[in-house]
Order: structure tokens, then sequence, then C-alpha cells
């Protein structure tokens, strides 16, 4: 896994295919270029959708096939948050983030809330736990998703609460 974050992601990417026997061509390189540009967190068929725009030879399949690469270099990261869909976010200068995800587009963004984190801290804290990571992933349908009037989806995984709890 290459995780030196000084280095242009094509880079390591490079790097990390070259350790493997494998070349960058440039149908990646625009991949990923595009990928670590925009300022998102995209799913394979948006990334595809975009940089087949840019170049029309560029197939399906390559997109798949880089994403996967860039998850095993240590690069991207793969997240399941509804629907069966999987969104990929960028690992390089990765400060810590939450997300909001609308349930009718899928759309993700990443947000940050000092006083989140620090009531997440609290709540720790007064259950003496020691929190070693955390993520929190705040479900809702964005503006352009109500603008239209769209309902959110059933989500895949349902609130099912832990072991030993009921449901009240």
């Amino acid at each position: 896994m290459i995780r030196n974050h000084s280095i242009k992601p094509e880079d390591a990417l490079a790097a990390y295919m070259a350790q493997k026997g494998l070349k960058l061509t440039r149908q990646r390189r625009l991949i990923v270029k595009e990928f670590f540009q925009l300022d998102e967190h995209l799913n394979a068929e948006d990334l595809y959708q975009r940089v087949r725009k840019l170049d029309h030879s560029i197939g399906q399949a390559t997109v798949y096939r880089t994403l996967n690469l860039l998850r095993e270099a240590g690069l991207v990261r793969e997240l399941h948050f509804s629907n069966d869909v999987t969104i990929f976010e960028p690992l390089t200068d990765v400060a810590h983030h939450d997300h909001l995800i609308c349930e009718s587009c899928g759309k993700t963004v990443a947000v940050l809330d000092e006083i989140i984190e620090q009531l997440q801290t609290r709540l720790a804290e007064q259950h003496n736990f020691k929190l070693t990571s955390h993520r929190l992933y705040l479900y809702g349908v964005c503006p352009d998703c109500r603008t239209q009037g769209k309902a959110p989806r059933d989500r895949a995984v349902p609130d099912i609460p832990p072991a030993g709890l009921a449901r009240k």
C-alpha cells in the first residue's frame, strides 16, 4: 500500500502498478486525474460518464479496474451507504470528516462540524470509552431532490438495533 501523500496520485498509482508489473496507460492516467481533481465523492458510473466525455475510447471496465487499483494502492476508500451503490473517496490529504447522504439520488457531501466532534468525544468519555475512530453518516434528501419532489428510496440496510436491545 502506498501512503506517501506528497506525490501526485497518478505517480503513486504508477509506482504501485510498477511493483505489480503493470503499466499506467494514458486512459488510466486520465481517469485518475479526473477523479482526484473533482472535489466530491463519486460512484464508478458517475466517473465513467465524466471521463467518457473526455475520451470516448474509455470503457466502463477500465474505470472499474482503475478504481480497484486505486483502492488496492491505498489511494481511495470504498464507502457503502445505501442501495448497493459503492462510492469512492480519495485518501490523499484526508482530514477527518462525516457524511451527508441523499437517500434519493445518493449524493454524498463531506462535512465537518466541531460541535458534533466535541459531542462525540464527550459521549465516549461519559461512558468510559476511549475512542479509536468513528464514522458518522447522516441520511436525508438533498436540496435538488427536494426541489424535484423526489422521495427517499428504501435503504439497503434497515435500522436494526444492536443485539440484546429491543425496539420500543
